[in-house]
């Protein structure tokens, strides 16, 4: 499966950061979390699950557990399973994240 210009397929919503999914197989899922300026994924975790966020466009905080962190595009985060994290856009402008999951959400 080719995708391309993935972050063309970004989707923003006022109300949460809008979430797209992109490909699901039996082992991984990938999607995109968008955020708008001030927008923020609240600490969480996945239990059973590694997490991946690559900063496709734009800036902001990423925290697991505990330690934060300045990301830009072109920076990955790893969020191992069992691990608090969270991600926030704290710049001006959108902020568009790839996530890979593995294994992938139950349906």
């Amino acid at each position: 499966m080719v995708l391309p210009q993935i972050v063309s397929r970004a989707a923003f919503t006022p109300e949460k950061l809008g979430k797209v999914s992109l490909a699901q197989g039996d082992h991984l899922y990938a999607g995109l979390n968008c955020f708008l300026p001030g927008q923020e994924h609240k600490a969480h975790t996945h239990a059973g699950q590694d997490k991946i966020y690559l900063i496709l466009e734009g800036s902001g905080e990423a925290m697991v557990n505990g330690e934060a962190a300045r990301v830009n595009a072109g920076d990955l985060v790893l969020a191992p399973a069992g691990a608090v994290h969270s991600l926030r856009n704290t710049g001006a402008v959108n902020l568009v994240v790839l996530v890979v999951l593995g294994p992938p959400p139950s349906k």
